[in-house]
């Protein structure tokens, strides 16, 4: 049942991270985008001393990092 759970907030999150920055890359990478930009705006908040916590904190960090990695994906793709 968590990973159902941890896939539909990574759906959620790369879904979120595509509207802010625009265009479409497809539901199986904003899965896949929306669960590494967890992993990552989850370290970039931990090195930076920040503590956000709860779902609502999750999300946040998880749509930092997703944005970030469209964001660098668009570049490398270029």
């Amino acid at each position: 049942m968590g990973i159902i759970i941890a896939l539909l907030i990574g759906l959620l999150i790369g879904v979120l991270a595509q509207f802010l920055m625009g265009g479409s890359l497809g539901w199986i990478l904003s899965i896949v985008l929306g669960l590494l930009g967890g992993l990552v705006g989850g370290f970039l908040f931990q090195i930076l001393g920040i503590n956000i916590g709860g779902l609502i904190g999750q999300i946040i960090s998880g749509l930092i990092g997703a944005c970030l990695l469209i964001f660098v994906f668009r570049l490398i793709r270029k």
